[in-house]
């Protein structure tokens, strides 16, 4: 397995600016990324993902995420499912506002008591939320929880706010059957391989496609498509590196 970055919770929020609850997911996000929760999230821009930011979506394919909307619409959460995959946890602030017995939010760019109190109560259910995702395994192939194993090591906690385009996951853009695909991790995988001393060839790029695997999607009819773009690429991977001596 290559070793990628520690594993974080992203936040996608809702980026509506036509009703005060949109703000509130704004501000709900910040609260949890810079002060409650810094050292175990990360921000998912919105506008960035729907336009094809692959850093961002490569994040929320690969880790849970937790989308937050402003209303019943639920915009961010349908995003992250349409582009990467169904969110971990979804938070609505109409629904927070209601169970909390709030007073509706007012204000779009300066917020009434009611919006900052909306902001508070919903980053307390934000940071409550992080807090079980990381108490669980997420299955990066399934897409979902895995029970009744032993909680993920998160290691060592950064205490900065970070974007989910600079996590460090890596992803590549190769041609399959003439059409392009983004992989996650494959960069990794291709200098794990070669730091073991495989060097091209059809036994490898079928070692490294069961690898591929794990953190990509692929269909069981483009197995031949893929071993041999595989074969292709890290032959010019290796081509491109020194040779281990």
């Amino acid at each position: 397995m290559p070793d990628l970055p520690q594993k974080k919770v992203g936040i996608v929020a809702c980026s509506g600016e036509e009703m005060a609850e949109g703000t509130v997911t704004r501000l709900a996000a910040l609260r949890v990324l810079e002060n409650l929760r810094p050292a175990d999230t990360v921000t998912i821009c919105l506008p960035l993902f729907l336009a094809g930011g692959e850093g961002d979506r490569a994040f929320a394919r690969f880790y849970p995420t937790i989308a937050v909307d402003g209303c019943e619409l639920r915009c961010a959460a349908r995003a992250t499912e349409k582009y990467s995959g169904v969110p971990a946890a979804s938070i609505v602030v109409t629904d927070v506002v209601a169970e909390a017995g709030l007073d509706q939010p007012e204000g779009r760019r300066r917020l009434n008591e009611a919006g900052k109190q909306a902001v508070e109560a919903t980053a307390a259910h934000m940071a409550f939320m992080v807090d079980g995702l990381l108490d669980k395994r997420w299955s990066r192939r399934q897409g979902f929880f895995i029970e009744d194993e032993a909680p993920a090591e998160t290691g060592d906690h950064s205490k900065t706010a970070t974007c989910a385009c600079g996590s460090g996951i890596p992803i590549q853009e190769v041609t399959v059957s003439g059409q392009p695909v983004t992989l996650i991790a494959l960069p990794l995988l291709f200098e794990q391989f070669q730091q073991t001393g495989k060097g091209p060839s059809a036994s490898v790029a079928g070692e490294i496609l069961e690898q591929v695997k794990i953190y990509n999607p692929v269909p069981g009819d483009q197995d031949p498509a893929y071993l041999e773009m595989l074969e292709q690429e890290y032959g010019r991977f290796c081509g491109q590196k020194e040779p281990l001596t």
